[in-house]
């Protein structure tokens, strides 16, 4: 005749099983510590049964946000919480934050960062696809130049339908540095086919040190890049985040202080 031990011992087991046929590991991991839990404090089972569903989705959670973050492929997880505002007061600090709740991924809304090197844009463009993340929207994050140096190998191989395809499915795409390398006419077209495939059906965040007055030294095709000019900045929320470098601050800075 079993004893009580081994009968408790063979009934944790089945479940580690069920749990591990349909799922649910951090159940299965939990479930044993939270029902002694739930006998000493007294906890019903609806209550018991909780508890364990909570942290198996709170778990799901983490991980999901995870992958939306390494899928992301930030070059540096820079928070918007890291960002002094009190070092930059030209920038609006309130509406960054309201930016970060995520309303204009659900209108559609590009946001344009206009700004000199080193004055904040791409930790404000990477923040903002942060915090993206961890809405568990899909985001990606590039380069302008890397973004048309992958399309136009894409058209090399035969894979330019599949590779806008690609671009079109994300909930968010950041392109960084626009402007900061001229772009041949097909690399300009490319850049131009992927933001208006994507105008008033998902968001774009584009950074750029040139003010719009300039993008002509960048796309020397005056038709295409008023096209371009027109989808990037129709509903957008443009901010500028001023002229003095923060690099160039905290170089000067800590020199002083030697």
């Amino acid at each position: 005749m079993k004893s009580i031990a081994q009968t408790q011992s063979l009934e944790q087991a089945s479940v580690k099983q069920y749990c591990k046929a349909v799922r649910v590991p951090v159940i299965g991991a939990n479930f044993v510590t939270l029902a002694e839990q739930a006998v000493r404090e007294g906890h019903s089972h609806i209550r018991y049964l909780e508890a364990l569903l909570a942290m198996e989705c709170e778990e799901r959670d983490r991980h999901a946000v995870e992958n939306h973050i390494r899928d992301a492929q930030m070059p540096r997880l820079k928070t918007l919480e890291e960002f002094d505002f009190a070092q930059a007061p030209q920038i609006p600090a309130a509406r960054i934050r309201e930016l970060a709740e995520g309303g204009y991924i659900e209108r559609s809304e590009p946001v344009v960062l206009i700004g000199e090197c080193g004055t904040g844009k791409s930790h404000l463009a990477t923040g903002l696809c942060l915090a993206a993340c961890r809405q568990k929207r899909r985001a990606r994050f590039t380069t302008a130049a890397a973004l048309v140096n992958e399309l136009v190998e894409a058209k090399q191989n035969g894979q330019v339908r599949r590779a806008m395809t690609r671009w079109r499915k994300y909930d968010l795409i950041v392109l960084d540095e626009v402007g900061y390398v001229p772009l041949a006419d097909v690399g300009a077209e490319f850049l131009f086919q992927v933001i208006s495939e994507r105008a008033e059906r998902a968001a774009n965040i584009v950074t750029t040190n040139l003010p719009f007055s300039e993008w002509t030294t960048v796309f020397p095709n005056l038709r295409l890049c008023k096209a371009l000019l027109d989808r990037i900045t129709d509903r957008a929320h443009i901010i500028e985040t001023g002229t003095e470098s923060f690099r160039f601050r905290r170089t000067m800075e800590g020199r002083k202080k030697r």
